[in-house]
């Protein structure tokens, strides 16, 4: 090889790798990838190449023979794109023309590759082509007949499915946006991508390009071109072209409805039924001269019509004309939404009800949802008056409508965002670009209206700092806090928190280590262990929209003072603006703080024997073994056919290996964790800081955790466990698949939950992995994140056992957790549920389905928007599956089953006491049977709820106010 060939070799491989090997690239490689294809003329391609329908390929002078079936040309992709498709899966730069629709759709893994491809569109228009900035003209990469003629037959084929139609109708139609079918293209889109770089490049366009993307009009032409004309002196030809573009693409997008067009469109289904007849009904009865408040009632029944009605065309390609009909109807009432001024209460919610059937209409609800509240919109007038607790109960309701369609785009697109982000950041403007592009804006904007009208006539009112629209803030749980804003625009889940912080989270996280105060996008639900824990501690919880979160990412960093009252009034101000009384709270509240001690002086460590659960009661709990073994020993006894059998391993089995040696330090593993407590007693009596104190416990812990997860287990135990789990469950161990489940004694006390604070392992069926998992288990209670919540809280953090719960798996259709009183009202006699597919449903923030049960209703609090769940096979493990959101969860039989446990419990655990207690319960139904698998008490924080403060900045209201419908807003 010559010398010359031996550079460009070597400059081949040193620009793009030529991967041998099949394990996953880390998101920095991914990264340098990208960076790679957007400098190089031909992104991610290799060469251009035939590629014909026997499946060979031939060189571009070569095209396949019409005997073989003809082919299409077009980019081959380099071999690290292809090293990305096999190891990632990740698709950049897809070329659609030949792809097998199977293969595009990518079923088995909730049609990620779709996703992606729309994910790709959108970072090309705001990235200057992305991966193909240098590449858009690489000519012949990409033939735009063939793409389209591909995705007609594409969708062609995927609407024949009934079942594909009904459980994804919101992705159908955002696909329809973006996949080439037929000549289309998305100008909304378009249009806030090019006012986007254009403000980039030109930060004085900024508040242009704000009013763009959060309240377009037509009036915003007006806007940019006076812009343009004020600076076209300064610009540059290329700057002004830009411009004028962005103007072109302005009066596209709000061009008159073209109501001839419309027809000829319609012209060409060859069926008819309620959907078209709808459609038609509209094109004969309106007109351009029609008012805004006409049309957009009018489509938006027409939009329903289509959904509930797209299933009755027998012809794939009348369904893809009527759904491109949709698309096109929807783009209309957006502008008509906008144009559409309300001045009264009465027109505010005449329009708030209107774009709540838009919602159902586009995809972003389904239709069971929309029926559980629609009657929640209905108004008992008393002549033109209503009062003001019907119009707090449609503020909420309209609310959750609003959050629910957002997280309908999250649940559809938040799991390929998330991974993109990781190496692309503009990716997450995805989600928010979908939102922004949808009904939810309008929806939300009257839905603060009316909020806003609320609040002035309630004398109630929001104080966080200076946000503009603070009428979507509101409060779930009582609580002060003051400390350092840290604002997470982003993934929560590898965020390194303070104690002494107040976080704002997107959505709060599945494992939260102790905060001083959190609000959050996406409440998760009520019942999660988040939830629990903040209610518990007093710790103050709030909800927001996105755009007060992104409002609030001004203050990052800031000292603030943060409240939420009783009443869900929310304070959030600056450290300088903050009363004497409010700076007095947290001097008191340190010299006063609330630490309680672990009881031990019941324990019985000489119990170190393995037991069936059914030798248990709930007078054992903190005695032999935690709450949870005891609880479920209790219902075993009193519910013999919904609960599993199980085996204790009690707190003196523990104890008992804890007296070992402990390698590598000359004493034993109790000397070592007992001594750690002690040196950080000596360092605070040195007058060393908390960080200090806690840096050291932490990393002691950290050495005990490991040697505990290394321990030898003795053999007496071991056998011992071994008769005890074939006696229990009938058959030897490595035979049964088990839960694995922490029971310490620090949990459930009266003044401290501990919920979800350790470890639970699912679903073990090897003897090896059993006898592993009860190591892991034990200790789990020393992790960074147990020790910190009860180091917060317990004076004797020393004395915490671990037990430890073992009880068969049932792999349950769906499963969740039942408070036995309304969360929100208060009421004891209500029940709160929160419910998920699979197991382990609703524990860890998923945004469940979650009900407010009472005696004569079941209310739908929130949907599930869950995208993926667990099942549990017999062979071990878990396996995920993926889920639509068509379908309640719940059904009329499960509620009356909840009901009718609800009243069992509270009849047999609490006798004496049925109206002050409450119980936190987890449970799952199998074919409609339901199981019990844990209870304990319910702890809320009665301090915070009686705070004279909270009291004090709570507005007592009259909800018997009656309000004229004429109101101005």
């Amino acid at each position: 090889m010559n010398t010359v060939k031996l550079v460009v070799l070597l400059f081949i491989f040193n620009c793009y790798p030529s991967f041998t090997y099949s394990q996953e690239l880390p998101p920095q490689e991914v990264s340098k990838l990208i960076t790679s294809y957007k400098n190089d003329l031909r992104g991610p391609y290799h060469r251009i190449k035939w590629f014909c329908e026997d499946g060979t390929e031939r060189e571009p002078k070569d095209p396949c023979p019409d005997g073989i079936g003809g082919g299409i040309q077009h980019a081959s992709f380099k071999a690290s794109a292809l090293q990305l498709r096999r190891a990632n899966h990740l698709f950049f730069g897809e070329i659609l023309g030949g792809l097998k629709p199977n293969d595009f759709l990518d079923r088995n893994a909730n049609y990620s590759r779709l996703k992606q491809y729309q994910i790709g569109n959108y970072l090309s228009s705001v990235d200057n082509g992305w991966v193909l900035r240098k590449a858009q003209y690489y000519r012949g990469a990409i033939q735009s007949e063939d793409e389209e003629a591909w995705g007609k037959d594409f969708f062609i084929n995927i609407v024949a499915d009934d079942e594909f139609i009904i459980q994804n109708y919101y992705l159908l139609r955002q696909s329809l946006k973006d996949i080439p079918h037929n000549g289309d293209d998305n100008i909304a889109q378009l249009m806030r991508s090019q006012s986007k770089i254009l403000s980039e490049d030109h930060p004085s366009f900024m508040d242009i390009r704000i009013k763009i993307h959060g309240q377009p009009q037509a009036s915003d032409i007006r806007l940019v071109n006076n812009y343009l004309q004020s600076k076209k002196t300064s610009f540059t030809e290329e700057a002004s072209l830009a411009f004028e573009d962005l103007v072109k693409t302005m009066h596209t997008f709000y061009a008159p409805i073209d109501f001839k067009d419309l027809k000829s469109d319609l012209s060409q289904i060859t069926e008819q039924n309620e959907a078209t007849a709808s459609l038609s009904e509209f094109l004969k009865n309106y007109s351009k001269d029609a008012t805004p408040d006409q049309l957009t009632s009018a489509l938006s029944n027409v939009l329903y019509a289509i959904r509930t009605h797209i299933t009755d065309f027998k012809y794939s390609k009348n369904r893809l004309a009527i759904l491109d009909l949709s698309n096109q109807l929807e783009n209309i009432l957006l502008k008509e939404a906008q144009k559409w001024d309300t001045t009264n209460l009465s027109d505010n919610l005449y329009k708030i009800n209107t774009l709540a059937c838009a919602t159902l209409g586009s995809g972003l609800i389904e239709e069971w949802e929309y029926y559980a509240i629609a009657s929640q919109f209905t108004l008992t007038t008393s002549g033109n008056t209503t009062n003001l607790k019907q119009l707090n109960a449609i503020l909420n309701t309209s609310r959750s409508i609003v959050e629910w369609t957002t997280t309908m785009v999250k649940a559809n697109y938040q799991d390929e965002v998330n991974i993109y982000t990781k190496f692309e950041p503009l990716a997450y403007g995805f989600i928010d670009d979908r939102v922004r592009s949808s009904i939810s804006l309008n929806l939300g904007e009257e839905v603060s209206k009316l909020g806003v009208l609320i609040a002035k006539v309630s004398n109630i009112n929001n104080a966080v700092v200076d946000l503009k629209n603070q009428t979507t803030i509101r409060g779930l749980n009582p609580g002060y806090a003051f400390g350092k804003l840290v604002v997470v625009d982003g993934n929560p889940e590898d965020v390194s928190v303070h104690s002494n912080n107040i976080y704002i989270f997107e959505k709060p996280p599945s494992d939260l280590k102790p905060i001083a105060g959190i609000m959050t996008v996406s409440e998760g639900n009520l019942v999660s262990h988040v939830q629990l824990l903040a209610r518990n501690l007093g710790i103050p919880n709030a909800v927001l929209s996105y755009e007060n979160l992104k409002d609030l990412k001004a203050y990052d960093g800031k000292k603030v003072f943060y409240a939420v009252s009783n009443q869900g009034h929310v304070i959030l101000k600056f450290e300088d603006d903050m009363t004497s009384e409010e700076k007095d709270l947290f001097f008191k509240k340190e010299s006063t703080k609330n630490r309680i001690a672990v009881p031990v002086e019941n324990i019985k460590l000489d119990t170190n024997e393995v037991l069936n659960m059914r030798a248990v009661r709930a007078v054992n709990s903190g005695e032999i073994c935690g709450p949870k073994a005891a609880n479920l020993g209790e219902l075993k006894h009193l519910f013999p056919e919904q609960v599993v059998e199980g085996l204790v391993i009690p707190f003196g089995v523990f104890r008992a290996h804890m007296d070992q040696q402990m390698p590598g330090e000359n004493k034993s593993y109790w000397s070592y964790l007992n001594e750690t407590f002690n040196k950080a007693e000596a360092l605070r009596t040195e007058n060393s800081d908390e960080e200090t104190v806690e840096a050291f416990q932490l990393e002691n812990l950290r050495i005990l955790h490991k040697a505990i997860i290394n321990m030898q287990l003795s053999a007496t135990f071991e056998k011992d466990l071994k008769a005890n789990f074939k006696d229990a469950f009938k058959g030897s161990i490595g035979t049964v698949p088990v839960f694995l489940r922490s029971d310490t004694n620090m949990e459930d006390l009266k003044e401290f939950t501990g919920a979800g604070l350790n470890l639970t392992l699912f679903n073990i069926l090897l003897e090896d992995g059993i006898l592993k998992g009860i190591k892991q288990v034990w200790a789990s209670a020393y992790t960074e994140r147990s020790f910190k919540w009860r180091q917060k809280y317990l004076l004797n953090p020393e004395n915490v056992f671990p037990s430890i719960l073992i009880i068969p798996s049932v792999d349950v259709d769906y499963s969740g957790v039942m408070i036995t009183k309304g969360i929100n009202s208060g009421n004891t006699s209500d029940v709160t549920v929160a419910f998920s597919r699979g197991a382990g449903g609703a524990v860890d923030g998923q945004l469940a389905e979650t009900r407010l049960i009472t005696e004569d209703a079941s209310e739908l609090l929130a949907p599930a928007r869950q995208p993926n769940y667990i099942r549990l096979p017999e062979n071990g493990g878990t396996k995920t599956y993926y889920t639509s959101y068509n379908a309640p969860i719940l059904n009329d039989k499960n509620i009356e089953d909840i009901k009718a446990l609800a009243k069992s419990i509270r009849k047999t655990m609490d006798p004496n006491s049925v109206s002050e207690h409450a119980f936190d319960v987890e449970f799952g139904f199998k074919n409609n049977e339901l199981w019990l698998f844990q209870i304990r008490p319910f702890v809320e924080n009665k301090q915070a709820k009686s705070s004279e403060y909270l009291i004090s900045i709570s507005p007592r209201t009259n909800v018997d106010r009656n309000i004229a419908l004429t109101t101005a807003l």
